[in-house]
């Protein structure tokens, strides 16, 4: 087990959402402010090659935890599906040469739920990744992504760079980006229906049909489970991140109107697109390589996300 003590750690993306929670796991872990270092894209663009060289020359890192993203909801998606792939892609690659290149003790990879074919058998085994194409709206973004997992194995298997990789499915929680544009759909649901009472509406428009499924973890459950693979998993073996459980984006905002006490009528806009049918992940992997399993519950973990979208809209 690599002892986190020991090591200069990089982690990209790690003043956003995910990253400022595996950022408070590694302190409770005995990792100090020294030995952190979190890139900002105003200093280094991790899309440009010079930029990630720039960044491995400079700070040194031992271990880096690639957080950083390019990702938005359905409709960030649709509209820029060359953006989502270029940076994704871009990223991944760069940061992996260079860590080749640089003989780095591990390199943790972050994948993403969208990585899976639109119809891969539910719940979703880290097996049936490479089993078909995934979902049409955010496929540019799931290739990019799960195109790091081939380049951590060639490069285990060539190079024997150490990596682990993790698959979170859908993350909510605190400091989650709440613009309704560019946010997922819990934060979008709770500004809409929060908004939505504060105004006194009659009524909420939401996409699509409301019939598809989604997974939600909650976002320090994840985190605990990124840091307990960089430690445990020296190989690029995909882990799922979840909690096992779906629930329809239907009854979803229902819970979420219920929560926040918007009680105006819930309309359905059936020409927006569904997304994926379902996604519901099998988490057993995890707790046998990991020991790791979702601690939070689901209603729980909505009310701490309502409750700190109240103190800082």
């Amino acid at each position: 087990m690599l002892d986190l003590t020991q090591q200069k750690i990089c982690i990209t993306g790690g003043a956003g959402f995910l990253g400022r929670h595996v950022v408070e796991e590694l302190k409770t872990r005995g990792v100090t402010d020294n030995q952190l270092f979190i890139p900002r894209r105003k200093d280094f663009d991790l899309t440009v090659e010079a930029d990630v060289a720039r960044l491995y020359e400079q700070v040194k890192p031992d271990v880096v935890i690639h957080l950083a993203a390019e990702v938005g909801g359905i409709g960030a998606n649709r509209e820029h599906p060359g953006r989502f792939f270029y940076a994704n892609m871009a990223m991944g690659m760069h940061l992996v040469e260079y860590a080749r290149r640089h003989a780095i003790t591990k390199f943790v990879h972050t994948g993403t739920v969208c990585a899976y074919p639109k119809f891969a058998p539910v719940p979703f085994k880290e097996s049936d990744i490479w089993n078909g194409y995934p979902e049409e709206t955010n496929a540019p973004y799931g290739v990019a992504k799960k195109a790091i997992f081939v380049m951590l194995d060639g490069y285990k298997r060539e190079y024997g760079l150490d990596s682990s990789v993790v698959v979170p499915v859908n993350l909510y929680g605190p400091h989650d980006n709440f613009d309704l544009h560019s946010s997922h759909v819990i934060p979008a649901l709770i500004r809409k229906c929060e908004t939505a009472r504060v105004n006194g509406d009659e009524a909420i428009s939401c996409w699509g049909t409301g019939s598809a499924s989604r997974e939600f973890l909650y976002v320090e459950d994840a985190a605990k489970g990124i840091v307990e693979a960089t430690v445990k998993l020296d190989t690029p073996t995909p882990v799922n991140l979840g909690t096992g459980n779906e629930i329809t984006i239907k009854n979803l905002v229902e819970l979420i109107a219920r929560l926040v006490g918007f009680e105006g009528e819930i309309q359905w806009d059936a020409s927006k697109p569904d997304g994926q049918p379902r996604r519901q992940l099998d988490t057993s992997l995890a707790n046998e390589l990991l020991g790791w399993q979702a601690q939070v519950g689901f209603e729980d973990g909505l009310q701490k996300t309502i409750a700190w979208w109240r103190a800082n809209a």
